[in-house]
């Protein structure tokens, strides 16, 4: 399976001001499903702005091996003729993630409902990665696992059901990738697959279901929780999708202009849908200026332009209600916090500890190796800022993409240069980081 070819070795350093205007890559999480959508579709349907990195494609890969045809037909453009709802092909060989649990997880539940047997596999860092809540509720709907390694990791040999049921299912976190899971799965089930949060994780699945012609609904639960509600058997047409520019990959140049001293950056398309605007809230509240505006929707997800202007930061307290809104979000926070003045506690972060690496961990490293005082409280990360960081450390990256960038962020504007141990696995999210963020005024070498 995929790892990581020689490290890649990168230096940041103080740069001046951040200035000029562009567009991140794709949303990750929307380009991922509007993949497997259409592959789940009858009819074409063709996507504009789909992220181009490594693990999109992997997930397109995916579909082709599934039956689906799946084309690239222009700059970031492609064409998917589905084979409907349940009609996906038995794969000739495993299917490769590399380094995506979103890909893996959602094309798990997807094969769930499919009467095929699968094999899924991934990178050295995907291997470490737990799967089983995701596969409890597949079991409970008819399909079962051939195959698994020990802690229920990768990789995983999913015989999907013949006779798919329908469920109810309350999930034990807010995961996005569960419920996705369950739901792909429900598309072929008889009756309605239900799904309950306590707290609302992001919709885009929903919307997108919606989009393509799936009867879902969604109502509120508790205090701040959903209830979805899927009827299966389901025939999906095709459809246009317009993918907006990703709000996790836009967190990096929108720190790095609020800490480096003169910036001001205007950022096109971001998604704005309230599920994913944990970040801008928070630095809000620190003094970030960030401002909105050219307000629309496409799809059915909601986007702007954002203007950043280099501001002075304060501590804050982060609710934990408000993590699964900027989960990928924390490590690119932790360093705006290292510059605020004042501490910043980050409270309810234990599905950090799951993801590419044990992220709380990585994240509090990289911040120690560079002179920041920060501590963990059970699964609270909490930061004293200063103002500014010292910097001089070596950051090790743990194969995760969004350690590497943030820790090149935090570089931009520390007294001494930061130092990160391998930038390869940037290509998985955002492929033109490095050029794009010099492109603005970013010191790299």
């Amino acid at each position: 399976m995929t790892d990581s070819a020689q490290p890649t070795p990168l230096e940041a350093r103080c740069s001046g001001p951040l200035a000029g205007r562009v567009r991140v890559p794709g949303d990750k999480s929307i380009s991922h499903r509007a993949l497997i959508l259409g592959a789940l579709s009858v009819g074409e349907t063709r996507i504009s702005g789909l992220l181009e990195g490594e693990d999109v494609i992997n997930t397109a890969n995916s579909m082709r091996a599934l039956g689906a045809r799946v084309e690239r037909t222009g700059d970031f453009a492609w064409s998917v003729h589905g084979v409907g709802v349940a009609g996906f092909a038995e794969p000739r060989q495993a299917l490769d993630f590399g380094n995506s649990g979103t890909g893996c997880r959602l094309v798990m539940g997807a094969v769930a409902g499919c009467p095929i047997s699968a094999v899924f596999d991934g990178d050295a860092s995907l291997r470490s990665r737990p799967m089983r809540r995701i596969l409890d509720p597949l079991e409970l709907m008819g399909a079962r696992i051939a195959d698994i390694r020990e802690g229920g990791r990768l990789p995983v040999t999913l015989n999907g059901a013949r006779n798919p049921v329908p469920i109810t299912y309350r999930t034990p976190v807010a995961s996005a990738q569960i419920k996705s899971a369950v739901l792909l799965a429900g598309l072929a089930a008889p009756g309605i697959t239900t799904v309950i949060e306590q707290e609302a994780s992001r919709d885009h699945t929903e919307r997108m279901l919606k989009h393509f012609g799936a009867e879902i609904v969604s109502t509120p639960e508790g205090l701040h929780g959903r209830k979805i509600a899927l009827t299966g058997e389901a025939e999906l047409r095709g459809a246009e999708v317009v993918v907006p520019a990703d709000p996790s990959s836009a967190a990096f140049p929108i720190v790095a202009a609020l800490v480096v001293e003169g910036s001001d950056l205007v950022l096109s398309d971001v998604m704005t849908n309230p599920l994913r605007t944990g970040l801008l809230t928070t630095l809000r509240e620190m003094g970030g200026s960030i401002e909105e505006s050219d307000a629309r929707s496409d799809t059915g997800e909601p986007m702007a332009q954002l203007r950043v202007r280099a501001s002075k930061l304060r501590g804050v307290e982060v609710p934990p209600e408000r993590a699964p809104a900027m989960i990928d979000e924390y490590l690119v926070l932790a360093v705006a916090a290292a510059y605020a003045e004042g501490t910043t506690v980050m409270r309810g972060l234990k599905e950090l500890r799951v993801k590419e690496s044990d992220r709380l961990a990585a994240t509090a490293d990289m911040l120690r190796v560079n002179g920041v005082r920060v501590e963990i409280s059970g699964d609270d990360l909490i930061v004293e800022g200063r103002g500014h960081v010292p910097g001089g450390g070596l950051v090790a990256t743990h194969m995760d993409h969004r350690i590497a960038m943030s820790a090149l962020v935090m570089g931009l504007a520390s007294d001494e240069p930061v130092e990160v141990d391998d930038t390869a696995f940037i290509a998985t999210s955002f492929p033109d980081f490095i050029p794009m963020m010099r492109s603005l005024g970013a010191e790299f070498s």
